[in-house]
């Protein structure tokens, strides 16, 4: 299949939804696939690669890392006829996303949308009148669902969300998954070997954006609770984003070093990621947003129990009490469950053990297989109208 992909966001922006749009692309080229991404460009960033089409963008106002797509590219019509795409594939219902949308219609293409993000969560972003952005947004993602043949979403959670929204577009939950074989072997010496961290301190780290929707000041200061119980502990945050300042001076308002109590990584190529996550002793994750939350994985395919704060997109990651613990988002609680973890070697171990099976559940491979099957079946349906059309036509003589 020749499968066309229109996202807002692609590399080297870091996100759960770049790294989904890559992780996919890998495993259908693998398949035998051929694989087109229509997205964004971004600035001092030209790495040539193949079948990767840029378009014009702008910085964003409130997040200057992420780019804004002007819609337009020069002969892009006679490109997408020439590619004559079987399937085209949207990442949001906002501006590529309505490019894609508009030559799925104009070519008779059958189009499928993953819904990455619980867009309404997102709303704090706008000034004034939050409520009102919220019910716009909610009414502006579902028409476009509804213009759409198939709806992708990470989790049970979502796919409820939705339906409860009555959106008529059929809907699949397919996890990206994660590329296990990548995560099997690590360096469990490289945070200690790259920054001061005291040689017996235990390492919690944290994976993601450092924006607002991730919970991180609930974090640092659950964290600064854990601290008063077992001193002998690191916060690491492998991320960057525009909340980096503020994060500092509340850390170091609380008491906290950034030298040896929370270090700040900024963001790490993929390669050293896995060696972050192999050299950290438990995952945490405050986040209340997330439809799936990627990162759960990647830290579970590397052996790490998880303590996560019960939201949307985590409990479907995470089972309870078996590859870790959620709880409220009450820092008492967050703290508690960590301390709990750390100081039981024997529970410790048993949920390293249960992570890496549900990683392994959990495979690209697998989930990449899962969205062939959707494509294929669109493709099938597609080519029944288109035939049904034509013998219709043939029957009056035309």
């Amino acid at each position: 299949m020749r499968i066309g992909v229109f996202t807002d966001s692609y590399k080297p922006y870091t996100s759960g939804v770049v790294t989904s749009i890559s992780t996919f692309q890998e495993e259908l080229t693998r398949l035998g696939h051929e694989v087109f991404i229509f997205a964004p460009s971004y600035p001092d960033y030209d790495e040539q690669e193949e079948r990767v089409y840029r378009f014009y963008s702008l910085p964003s106002p409130t997040n200057p890392d992420y780019a804004l797509a002007i819609p337009i590219l020069p002969g892009l019509n006679m490109l997408v006829k020439k590619l004559n795409l079987d399937i085209i594939h949207v990442h949001s219902p906002f501006t590529m996303g309505r490019v894609g949308l508009r030559y799925a219609r104009k070519y008779h293409t059958p189009i499928v949308f993953t819904y990455h993000t619980l867009y309404d969560q997102y709303v704090h972003y706008v000034p004034v009148a939050q409520d009102l952005a919220k019910e716009i947004t909610i009414k502006y993602s579902n028409n476009f669902c509804n213009h759409c043949q198939h709806i992708i979403v990470p989790t049970t959670e979502v796919k409820e969300i939705l339906e409860g929204y009555q959106i008529r577009s059929s809907i699949s939950v397919i996890p990206t998954g994660v590329p296990v074989n990548k995560f099997k072997n690590g360096n469990s010496r490289w945070l200690k070997d790259h920054y001061p961290i005291p040689e017996n301190n235990q390492v919690l780290l944290f994976v993601g954006r450092l924006t607002k929707e991730k919970n991180l000041e609930f974090l640092i200061q659950a964290f600064a609770e854990v601290k008063r119980s077992k001193p002998d502990t690191t916060l690491v945050l492998t991320a960057q984003g525009p909340l980096e300042d503020d994060l500092k001076k509340l850390a170091e308002n609380l008491g906290l070093s950034l030298k040896s109590d929370v270090i700040f990584t900024g963001a790490l190529p993929f390669d050293t990621l896995v060696h972050v996550y192999y050299s950290s002793d438990l995952f945490v994750f405050s986040s209340m947003t997330e439809t799936q939350g990627l990162v759960l994985i990647e830290a579970m395919a590397s052996g790490l129990p998880v303590v996560a704060v019960r939201a949307y997109g985590v409990q479907d990651m995470v089972d309870h009490n078996k590859n870790g613990i959620l709880t409220t988002c009450d820092k008492g609680e967050f703290s508690s469950a960590i301390v709990r973890l750390l100081d039981d070697p024997v529970l410790y171990h048993k949920f390293k053990k249960n992570a890496l099976v549900k990683a392994d559940s959990l495979s690209s491979l697998n989930m990449a297989i899962k969205l062939e099957e959707v494509y294929q079946e669109l493709c099938e349906k597609t080519t029944h109208r288109k035939a049904k059309f034509i013998d219709f036509g043939s029957w009056f003589g035309s």
